[in-house]
């Protein structure tokens, strides 16, 4: 059986790494080597495409981390659960819900929704 809470924490560690190497393990233990991702900002296919993905989030709000939000829930290959965004310790800014198709214990495809963005 498949640990949706394993899989869920290993993306978020996966997006709260800022070590290039450390990161790479991460994905690896994480994502199929052809995952594809999706949300409505932004696409990336691959390892070294999720990799840019998080990068430029990590640039673009420098100091906020990722956490779950809830616990994930699922079935058959499917997986979905909530985030959050922001400044350690303080109330999340942006708020998510993925939906992952998992194949051998590991993301093949994952489909973001942003649930809270801060007004432009």
């Amino acid at each position: 059986m498949t640990d949706l809470i394993k899989i869920a924490e290993g993306y978020i560690s996966a997006w709260n790494e800022s070590d290039a190497e450390r990161r790479a393990e991460l994905l690896k233990a994480t994502f199929t080597e052809d995952v594809s991702y999706r949300d409505p900002l932004m696409q990336g296919d691959g390892h070294a495409g999720v990799a840019a993905l998080i990068d430029g989030v990590q640039q673009r709000f420098a100091g906020f981390r990722f956490s779950l939000k809830g616990t994930p829930d699922g079935f058959a290959d499917t997986i979905r659960f909530s985030w959050n965004l922001g400044p350690e310790g303080t109330p999340s800014i942006i708020e998510g819900t993925d939906i992952g198709v998992i194949e051998n214990g590991r993301l093949k495809n994952v489909t973001g929704f942003l649930d809270k963005v801060p007004a432009q």
